[in-house]
């Protein structure tokens, strides 16, 4: 399979013993009721495998499954996905929130590890990351502006196995703070957040990559850390990385250490794809080639 064949949101790519592994939120049922994640399995990010499906839930467990992306942590596999609880959920009214899952390889069979979404119980949130420091895990995740109009991107402190919160969360900023952000629809009053994901310049510059829709144009912005720690003081890039109607993307390199950015565009349902593009670093920041 080729990119062009491939219906996927959010495309997350772990690079694993020589292979790469992409996970996506599956296009076809991503505003329904969603069963299951897969992941595609390549050697050269250009001719993927089939689908394999890597996680499933019962009919009616779960409404939405959306941006499942796997991060390696001591020893085993982890999904961070969030999900909304179906009607056959046995907490069906709970908001929609980021659980994780656990697998011993990147297309095992994914279980859930976390009871519960770690992110607040009462949030409607979405898109958590797994950030670590100083050996600390944090989940930092979108408390989503459906909800508060302005969306936040917020840091919860996780137990050192990722089964729970060990804390409070905290607030990093809010979508509206970069002066290019109108809102959607140029409102002025709804701000968007989706997908943050960490990375470090050469120079260990702490950056983070997010997503938000200004006018009707989805993109992906890059916000700095004043003193490159998740508890700094978060300031975002006048300039974004990517406004092409495309985003929710990360970042990562492959077999041959070339800077990669991954992303799905356009961002309309059933059209969306996953699209690649190498980065350079400049000015201790990073460029779409």
């Amino acid at each position: 399979m080729k990119f062009s064949d491939i219906n996927i949101r959010d495309p997350f790519v772990v690079l694993h013993e020589g292979k790469y592994y992409m996970y996506g939120t599956r296009g076809a049922t991503c505003w329904g009721r969603a069963r299951g994640v897969d992941v595609y399995v390549s050697d050269d990010l250009e001719n993927w495998s089939d689908p394999i499906e890597v996680f499933s839930a019962p009919e009616g467990y779960f409404h939405n499954m959306w941006a499942p992306e796997v991060h390696l942590y001591k020893g085993n596999f982890y999904m961070f996905m969030t999900l909304k609880p179906g009607a056959n959920h046995p907490d069906p009214e709970r908001k929609m929130g980021t659980y994780i899952l656990r697998a011993d390889a990147p297309d095992g069979k994914f279980t859930l590890h976390s009871e519960r979404a770690i992110t607040p119980a009462d949030w409607h949130c979405l898109d958590g990351t797994l950030y670590v420091e100083n050996g600390k895990p944090y989940m930092v995740f979108c408390h989503e502006w459906t909800q508060v109009h302005d969306g936040e991107i917020c840091a919860i402190p996780m137990k050192d196995d990722l089964t729970a919160a060990d804390g409070e969360a905290v607030l990093l900023f809010k979508a509206s703070q970069p002066k290019w952000n109108t809102g959607l629809g140029n409102d002025g009053v709804n701000f968007v957040t989706d997908g943050p994901f960490f990375y470090r310049t050469s120079q260990n510059r702490l950056v983070m990559i997010w997503s938000s829709v200004v006018g009707e144009n989805y993109c992906e912005a890059m916000a700095y850390s004043s003193d490159n720690t998740l508890m700094g003081k978060w300031t975002n890039d006048e300039r974004l990385l990517f406004e092409k109607d495309g985003g929710h993307g990360m970042i990562f390199r492959d077999n041959d250490g070339k800077l990669l950015f991954i992303c799905h565009q356009p961002n309309d349902t059933p059209n969306e794809r996953p699209v690649l593009f190498e980065l350079a670093e400049e000015n201790d920041s990073f460029r779409v080639k």
